[in-house]
């Protein structure tokens, strides 16, 4: 199997939660590391054991136990925002990646439910403590291979992460062209200067010869 295909067949085993509990800053990432041997296959506590046991047949490796130090598997959860307790600080809709936060500045925020992946990172940031996490209402079809997580999630999961990397870059990319035309016209307007003081002194001597 070639190397892109295997990864991406890896990345089909993860429930796309982005939880970073892997050590990893999202799914994909994940998956590049255990191809590369960097990872081990047991470090997603959001798949549990049915992740575990799939990656070990895909990968012809011994299944094992998820490794405690990377969290326990739970039953999926979505966040809930406290609208009548949030400031609007834009924090947790920065930490979410799947862009399940919306909102705005000083202005309230939600969240929509069929984004959340339950990964908790908008907990943290949130300095008033407004946001919980609660049982997901609607469970997936019992078929499919994780009981919390239904294909249409992970891959709606998948995409709005990668949707918000790329944007993320654009802007990343925008700020440091806005900062270097700033620096190109700080350093053109004392050029500038330069010429000027150059030409003033030339009138002076000029004046007095």
């Amino acid at each position: 199997m070639e190397r892109d295909a295997k990864i991406k067949a890896i990345d089909e085993w993860l429930p796309q939660t982005q939880c970073t509990q892997c050590t990893y800053p999202r799914c994909h990432d994940y998956a590049v590391a255990i191809e590369s041997g960097e990872a081990d296959i047991n470090q997603c506590p959001p798949g549990g054991e049915t992740t575990v046991l799939g990656l070990a047949s895909l990968l012809g490796k011994p299944s094992k136990a998820v490794d405690p130090k990377f969290g326990t598997h739970k039953p999926k959860q979505v966040a809930v925002i406290d609208e009548s307790i949030c400031i609007g600080c834009v924090m947790c809709i920065k930490a979410c990646p799947t862009d399940a936060i919306i909102g705005a500045a000083k202005v309230m925020h939600t969240v929509i439910e069929r984004d959340c992946t339950g990964c908790e990172l908008c907990l943290e940031p949130c300095p008033v403590d407004c946001i919980d996490l609660v049982d997901q209402i609607q469970m997936p079809e019992p078929q499919w291979r994780w009981q919390d997580y239904s294909p249409e999630t992970t891959d709606r999961a998948r995409q709005q992460t990668n949707a918000k990397i790329e944007r993320d870059a654009k802007r990343k990319e925008a700020k440091s062209s806005m900062k270097k035309l700033k620096e190109l016209n700080k350093e053109a307007g004392s050029e500038k200067i330069k010429l000027d003081i150059a030409a003033s002194i030339a009138r002076v001597k000029a004046r007095n010869t």
